[in-house]
């Protein structure tokens, strides 16, 4: 199975309207974890976080949100940013426009944020043209492979640490799939980035 870790140049040529990268110079970084809260997995996340003095921005299931809100205000109260994923993580090539985006909506009543990223990385022309007035919408430059048990955590972090370059956004999953990668790989990564003399800095586009 290939793994492609940086997006197809068609897929960034077909959705010109998507963020897949912060445009700088500057050595910073922008970590992102889909798919939470999680107890337990975001803890974790937002421990290392704050060892090092980084900020991330979390990708959030409104369903998730509502089952764990001291983790979500934890989240807050840190200085992360939060954004929309949907209420219940909904592929947009398998949705219709209407209850996608009712399904959006409805995470929207506890996560207020104006950033979205669709779950899979899957939209439609017609979601995103309905979507772009109120929301930016996040895609990535670097998907970590965290969430694939198949892989060892080692590839994971060679993943990140390969291909991350000024600006980029990295996806990680404060998910129960995800745990065992994230958890070992998220301190080592953000050691060696540090080194390099690299920050991490939530998204505020």
């Amino acid at each position: 199975m290939i793994r492609s870790v940086r997006p197809p140049f068609l897929a960034r040529k077909y959705y010109p309207d998507l963020v897949w990268r912060v445009n700088t110079f500057e050595k910073v970084l922008y970590l992102t974890f889909d798919d939470g809260p999680t107890p337990g997995v975001t803890e974790g996340v937002l421990d290392e976080l704050r060892k090092h003095n980084a900020k991330g921005t979390f990708f959030c299931l409104g369903k998730n949100v509502r089952k764990y809100p001291e983790i979500f205000q934890r989240i807050m109260d840190e200085g992360h940013a939060a954004g929309n994923h949907t209420e219940n993580h909904l592929n947009g090539w398998q949705s219709s426009r209407e209850n996608y985006l009712s399904d959006i909506q409805k995470c929207a009543e506890t996560v207020c944020s104006d950033l979205f990223r669709p779950p899979y990385g899957r939209i439609t022309k017609s979601q995103i043209k309905a979507l772009k007035q109120n929301y930016k919408l996040i895609m990535w430059d670097v998907l970590s492979w965290d969430f694939d048990s198949g892989i060892p955590a080692s590839r994971v972090l060679r993943n990140v640490c390969a291909q991350c370059r000024p600006g980029s956004i990295v996806v990680f999953h404060d998910s129960r799939k995800a745990e065992q990668h994230v958890l070992q790989v998220l301190p080592k990564a953000l050691r060696f980035f540090e080194k390099k003399g690299y920050r991490f800095g939530k998204l505020e586009l």
